[in-house]
């Protein structure tokens, strides 16, 4: 949909240079600079759908399922000498059994704040450890806890949708101001517009299946 590279051919040496203008562009070699500061307006709103995108995967990947996933500990914290640090930081993650994930912290100092963080967690869990590893083991889901994570996963799918959506409207804002201050011609603005929706659209569905695999990794017994 949009172009990334922006880049810009070489015009042939055996000809006078001219100049880029908005009236006296050469096909398929310059760009105008109407099209310029459009193409930047739209890349930059698609690599914030983009972000939402990521950021509602990770929050899938931390609601607890049946079984255990090392990602399902990435949003928790530990207290490391004073400082909050991702427990991802401080120890490598594993999981020999289905409902077992085994948590080997990299300074055994750090072992027991680790432990508390995952217990405090609402992951609902409690785990143990030997003075070397962290055990975790996860209880199989009942159906009232599985409706709920899944309520929690609709709520972070909305929380995407909103935010690509609050993204899309800042664009076409922007876009509105161009042609308004006369920067760019009422057609660019329309076909960017256009460009713009198709964008939103696809990021909002990304978002919808990845909570619809979400929901059927919850169901799933």
């Amino acid at each position: 949909m949009f172009c990334r590279s922006g880049t810009v051919q070489e015009e042939d040496a055996t000809q006078p240079a001219a100049a880029p203008t908005h009236t006296e562009q050469q096909p398929g070699l310059l760009k105008t600079q109407e099209q310029v500061v459009i193409e930047e307006t739209l890349l930059e709103a698609e690599e914030k759908m983009e972000k939402a995108v990521v950021v509602a995967k990770e929050d899938f990947a931390a609601i607890r399922t049946g079984r255990a996933h090392p990602a399902m500990f990435n949003k928790i914290v530990a207290d490391y000498y004073g400082a909050p640090t991702p427990i991802n930081q401080l120890a490598s993650f594993s999981v020999p059994e289905p409902r077992m994930a085994v948590v080997t912290p990299f300074d055994k100092s750090a072992l027991r704040n680790i432990e508390q963080a995952i217990r405090d967690s609402d992951l609902g869990v409690n785990p143990s450890n030997d003075g070397n590893i962290i055990r975790v083991v996860f209880p199989e889901l009942t159906e009232e806890r599985r409706r709920d994570y899944i309520k929690v996963a609709k709520g972070k799918a909305e929380d995407s949708r909103v935010s690509i959506r609050s993204v899309r409207r800042k664009a076409k804002d922007a876009i509105d101001k161009l042609v308004k201050d006369g920067e760019v011609g009422e057609d660019e603005g329309r076909r960017a517009e256009k460009e713009l929706d198709d964008a939103t659209h696809k990021y909002v569905a990304q978002v919808d299946e990845l909570l619809k695999h979400k929901e059927a990794e919850l169901l799933e017994v």
